[in-house]
């Protein structure tokens, strides 16, 4: 087996424990999930999963490490194109993107506020996504941008946050009259976020 392959087979075995912990994290809870029995559901021993994660909150971290990631990479490739309403929307697809197959990540930590957010980790979360939020709206707006283009840009971000946030819900919630509010599919969402968020900074580079 050569390094490349062999990279490839852990980096699979990683994706794989994410993915089971989050069905357990699901199924029964995050404080009532131990690592034994995320090694079991996996058919490994727990010397394997230790390998990888040493701990639940290892598991944790290394969901928002690979939202950072993806974010990082986005701002990198963003920064070596010329400024632009192509590219400003651009950005924005990759942007929902990235959220939407983040979605379950994103799932398991609203339902774990109180436990997640405690955590050290947790606590600067946020504060890691500041700078990256910032390097966002510059590449939209433009780093001299006025206030109003800076803010429209960030909002089309906390729009594409939260409105696939909501509307990826695996089931959604009734309204107070027991009637479910109609969503889309993916594929529509991410159709109609792009349109609302290219809609908020459509003046913004033009401003800038």
């Amino acid at each position: 087996m050569d390094g490349h392959e062999h990279a490839g087979r852990r980096g699979d075995t990683r994706v794989r424990i994410q993915q089971v912990a989050l069905e357990l994290f699901a199924d029964q809870g995050y404080e009532r999930t131990s690592l034994r029995e995320i090694a079991e559901r996996l058919g490994v021993t727990k010397a394997a999963l230790y390998y990888h994660f040493k701990s639940k909150e290892d598991i944790v971290r290394s969901f928002t490490e690979d939202h950072f990631a993806r974010i990082d990479a986005l701002i990198a490739w963003g920064r070596e194109q010329p400024p632009s309403a192509l590219t400003a929307q651009e950005l924005l697809d990759r942007y929902i993107g990235i959220v939407m197959d983040s979605g379950e990540v994103f799932r398991f930590l609203e339902r774990n506020q109180a436990t997640v957010h405690g955590t050290e980790d947790g606590k600067h979360r946020f504060t890691q996504f500041r700078p990256r939020l910032a390097a966002l709206i510059d590449i939209i707006a433009g780093p001299a941008a006025p206030p109003r283009s800076r803010i429209r840009a960030a909002a089309a971000l906390f729009a594409v946050s939260t409105s696939c946030m909501f509307f990826m819900r695996d089931t959604p919630e009734a309204e107070p009259d027991g009637v479910l509010p109609c969503h889309p599919g993916q594929d529509e969402l991410h159709k109609i976020v792009l349109e609302i968020a290219t809609q908020l900074t459509s003046d913004v580079v033009s401003a800038s």
